[in-house]
């Protein structure tokens, strides 16, 4: 019997150039500074949603399963992982009678039917203002309207949207979709949208749509999130500023996707995503005076705060916070969830969210 042997190479932590090779390639006109997005990192929903598993863990043991991602962040997972949280693409994956938990970005009816059909012990994660998303497209079908729902096609939230009333919903991935679209009744539409989506290309899209169909309503309420809404604002502001900036979230994370794509559009002259801070490139400092450093909406704090760190050691040590907005939402934990927590006597964190700005 031969034995397979592993020829691959270690990995080699790759040697920065220092700051004075970077300020030698490319002069800095003007004092280093980094303007610091506020709002910034984690909305209610996914520290809700954080906070879940976290919490399903020490009151329920390892392992914990979760559908999908919790939240769309590789050092969330990792971390949940090492903690005894096992992810899972479907709930067949899951030992029958085993604790699942539902992801922040939703699922569809059929998704709780079969982890019922498993006789799964499940907790609903789902962020509450998706929730109300899935309620509109639910009130909307047995009102027999034609639901255009805005969003990515194959994102987990659209997916589960989409399931609560799929022989009434049409995905509009795009503005261009408008234009090969059709509906039954253009008397009877009303549009809804993913929560993480840019604002800006949305209401393009609306637009369009309503250019289309003049008789469309709208939903009860802005279907993107606040928190959405609120780091695209703070970007906004920075990138006219900005010689290059740093949006720190995974390439997954929809709305962190967003704030880089915003970012350009609003005038940055350089925008990168990383994950982590060692993936930032030194060389992009090269002649960058203002640095722009913002965050997606699951990304926790500490990941700023090792990017800021890695600024500082290349001259950024100015720090500015740019705040646009102020956040206070609180969300109640999963009712499933309370309902342990009362049991065991546990009082220690029964909100997700936050109730004042984040705090370098």
């Amino acid at each position: 019997m031969s034995t397979v042997v592993d020829l691959s190479m270690p990995t080699v932590p790759r040697v920065r150039r220092t700051p004075e090779e970077i300020a030698a390639a490319a002069p800095v006109t003007g004092e280093r500074r980094v303007l610091l997005a506020a709002p910034r990192g984690y909305c209610a929903g996914v520290d809700r949603a954080v906070i879940a598993v976290e919490k399903a863990l020490e009151h329920y043991g390892a392992p914990v399963y979760v559908r999908k991602e919790i939240v769309h962040n590789k050092h969330v997972v990792q971390t949940l992982e090492e903690r005894g949280a096992v992810f899972v693409e479907e709930t067949d994956e899951v030992p029958e009678g085993a604790m699942l938990v539902f992801s922040a970005h939703g699922v569809s009816p059929a998704v709780v039917q079969s982890a019922q059909d498993r006789n799964l012990h499940t907790i609903d994660a789902t962020c509450p203002l998706v929730t109300k998303v899935h309620r509109e497209a639910v009130r909307f079908a047995k009102n027999d309207y034609e639901i255009l729902l805005i969003g990515h096609v194959g994102h987990e939230e659209v997916e589960g949207t989409f399931g609560e009333a799929p022989e009434h919903i049409q995905i509009v991935n795009s503005p261009e979709d408008v234009d090969t679209l059709e509906v039954n009744d253009p008397d009877k539409v009303v549009w809804l949208s993913q929560t993480t989506l840019s604002v800006d290309e949305t209401m393009e899209t609306v637009n369009r749509l309503r250019a289309k169909f003049p008789n469309m309503i709208d939903p009860p309420s802005d279907d993107i999130c606040y928190a959405t809404s609120n780091r695209q604002a703070a970007i906004k502001e920075i990138a006219p500023q900005a010689d290059l900036v740093i949006v720190v979230g995974s390439a997954n994370s929809s709305n962190s996707v967003r704030l880089k794509e915003v970012a350009l559009e609003y005038g940055a002259a350089r925008a990168e995503r990383v994950d982590f801070a060692h993936q930032v490139d030194e060389s992009w400092f090269e002649g960058v005076a203002t640095v722009g450093v913002t965050s997606g909406a699951s990304v926790p704090e500490v990941l700023v705060q090792q990017v800021l760190e890695l600024l500082a050691e290349y001259g950024y040590g100015s720090v500015e916070e740019v705040e646009t907005a102020q956040e206070d939402i609180l969300f109640s934990l999963p009712k499933e969830l309370r309902a342990k927590l009362a049991k065991d006597g546990d009082t220690a964190r029964g909100l997700g969210g936050r109730g004042t700005k984040p705090s370098r």
